[in-house]
């Protein structure tokens, strides 16, 4: 290398150390000593007992609570992501045409995703009380309201109607995908005397499909990592029947101090979105359309 390659590399390392640094600091540096920590029975403040694999045998073979929180996190976020997916789809669609106070509308449908998430928790906490605001809009039409925070069948679709009120950043996106969209698509199909539902399920989606895949795959990890709604709405209960992961995993740590197992719940979890991430991924091949691919 020539002097003003090596000048030029020196700085290179010199600018993104402070990155780097940061990385082996509070990343990789944590995440090693959580693989170590995984396999010791450590309560945080004695030194930690090497187990070797008893917390992950205990889990999977011995931790009937543990199978009841993955089903609840699988369930939520099997119904969530989707419906929230499938909202956004049909707001964009929407949002894209010509109507009156669009830009209105498209501030109102975002605006939920700005609010805090503490802070949005909090008012649904008081919109789903028994004498909230949404049993009352159920009484004006007739129906009796269920107890959505206090009863074990009701207190996951009430977290999942929280989820899909924060719907907006995906709509926004599949706004702008379909706003690049080529006219001339939409010209040729009306010409073919293609309806707008055929339009749309056959220009439309496809078009958008790298967006669509995009949303699946965040509103995916994130659903599975949902923390604050639950710890503020229903406190996992009740009857653990809104428990989910990390929540589980939170009072592992903090409110039991089995540190070392939680550390074990945190690393199934991580095993749990990966798998199901390259899942993703390699079915996204069968439906996922980019502009300059050919199939």
């Amino acid at each position: 290398m020539s002097a003003r390659r090596k000048k030029e590399a020196a700085l290179f390392y010199l600018f993104i150390s402070p990155w780097i640094l940061g990385f082996l600091a509070f990343t990789l540096g944590p995440m090693a000593a959580s693989v170590y920590f995984s396999l010791t029975d450590w309560d945080s403040f004695t030194e930690p007992v090497f187990v070797g694999l008893d917390n992950y045998v205990r889990l999977l073979t011995d931790d009937p609570l543990f199978w009841q929180v993955l089903r609840n996190t699988f369930y939520y976020a099997g119904v969530a992501v989707p419906l929230g997916l499938l909202i956004g789809l049909w707001l964009a669609n929407l949002l894209t045409k010509r109507v009156r106070m669009r830009k209105v509308f498209r501030t109102l449908i975002y605006l939920p995703t700005l609010v805090p998430l503490v802070a949005t928790a909090m008012i649904f906490k008081m919109l789903l009380a028994p004498e909230g605001l949404v049993n009352d809009g159920l009484g004006i039409l007739g129906i009796d309201g269920p107890s959505w925070l206090l009863d074990s069948i009701w207190s996951k679709p009430a977290l999942i109607m929280l989820a899909v009120w924060q719907s907006g950043a995906a709509t926004v996106l599949l706004m702008a995908a379909m706003k690049g969209i080529p006219r001339e698509f939409y010209e040729a199909a009306e010409i073919d005397g293609a309806s707008r539902v055929r339009q749309f399920w056959s220009i439309t989606v496809p078009q958008v499909t790298p967006v669509i895949f995009f949303n699946l795959v965040t509103g995916m990890i994130a659903a599975f990592q949902v923390f604050s709604q639950v710890y503020i709405l229903t406190e996992g209960g009740p009857n653990n029947s809104s428990q989910t992961m990390v929540p589980y995993l939170f009072n592992q740590a903090f409110s039991y101090y089995h540190m070392g197992y939680a550390s074990a719940i945190s690393w199934l979890l991580f095993l749990v979105i990966l798998g199901l991430t390259l899942a993703v991924f390699r079915l996204s091949r069968r439906w996922v359309f980019y502009e300059n691919e050919v199939k």
